[in-house]
Formats: structure tokens, sequence, C-alpha cells
């Protein structure tokens, strides 16, 4: 993903998806690497839920936290 998408993110990036797991802590940690392996480091779980072959997980990557220099807010990106 490059930078100058991410730029128009108004703060975060969520991901929900199954993953194949043994264990709740285990999809949870799947999650999170997935995130990191996509190059995303500030990362939340927002929801799971374990049930048979593994875990439903709504994870979150944070391009912007509250209080950040917001690139969208920037003349240049609202006239694109």
């Amino acid at each position: 993903m490059t930078e100058a998408m991410l730029s128009h993110v108004m703060d975060a990036l969520d991901v929900e998806t199954f993953l194949v797991c043994a264990s709740e802590n285990e999809g949870k940690d799947r999650a999170i690497r997935l995130m990191r392996s996509l190059g995303f480091q500030d990362v939340d779980i927002v929801f799971i839920q374990y049930a048979g072959p593994g875990a439903r997980v709504r994870v979150r990557a944070y391009i912007y936290r509250p209080g950040d220099n917001y690139a969208w807010v920037t003349s240049d990106h609202m006239e694109k």
C-alpha cells in the first residue's frame, strides 16, 4: 500500500477475516502478525470470536491517532 493512498485514510484501516487457529490467543497473534507483515505497526484487535476451526477477527491498523498531523487536512489532498 502506498503512502499516497494511506494519506487519504481518515484515521484507521480495518481488516476482518476468519483465521484458522487453535485458540483465541493464537488468532489474536496471527491477526497482529498479518497486519505487521503488511507494514502496519500501530495495530489493535477490535473484535475476535473463536469458534470451531478458528476465529473471526477484526483488526485495526491506525494510520492517524487523535492529535496527529493528518495528511488529508492539507489543501493539496483535499483538491484531489
